[in-house]
């Protein structure tokens, strides 16, 4: 529903947020990463995900849409729920999640207050292969792109493409097709090569 807010911090504390964007305060839920990363902004710009409960509607907010990303995949594993998947961002920062699933470093992952063995091993079940095919590079925000290609390159990870098949066929379009073509003639290319 919310992509992002982005107005004045008018509260700040390690569990939640005041983001005041057109008169109205935005109650919203962080992780420690995310506390941190904001510093002593007088203006922010968070990315949400709204959770609807039948006696809650509740705005969670994260620094940056890599941390939302994995937060979004964190919540999909049976077991973990927004609260469990904000505590393990709280816990250890999302490039070290991300790389304790891809390994399955199973004691670090434990270490985490909340998760036991089976959610530890139900979390390298499901998202191992998830995000051993985004890459290492997922959680870096994504880039204000300046070539057709890179735009390109980008919507096709969002459509949960891999990195290295993307770009080259993403090569081989721009070798057949010339440097002229159009971010959508480029994606329709490599769809049909994909």
């Amino acid at each position: 529903m919310f992509d992002y807010i982005d107005g004045k911090l008018t509260f700040k504390c390690p569990a939640y947020i005041v983001v005041e964007a057109g008169g109205i305060g935005y109650h919203i839920n962080i992780s420690l990463n995310t506390y941190s990363l904001l510093a002593d902004q007088e203006r922010c710009k968070v990315y949400t995900w709204l959770h609807i409960k039948e006696d809650a509607h509740t705005l969670y907010g994260f620094a940056d849409e890599g941390e939302r990303r994995l937060f979004l995949h964190l919540i999909s594993v049976s077991g973990i729920g927004p609260n469990t998947g904000r505590m393990m961002l709280s816990s250890i920062t999302p490039n070290e999640i991300q790389a304790a699933i891809v390994n399955g470093d199973l004691p670090l992952i434990q270490r985490i207050k909340g998760i036991g063995a089976k959610s530890a091993q139900r979390l390298v079940l499901e998202l191992q292969d998830k995000l051993k095919k985004e890459g290492t590079g997922s959680l870096i925000a994504a880039p204000l792109n300046t070539t057709v290609r890179e735009e390109a390159l980008s919507a096709l990870m969002m459509l949960g493409f891999a990195k290295q098949p993307a770009e080259k066929v993403l090569d081989q379009a721009v070798k057949s097709g010339g440097t002229d073509l159009t971010v959508q003639e480029m994606i329709k290319i490599a769809l049909k090569n994909l």
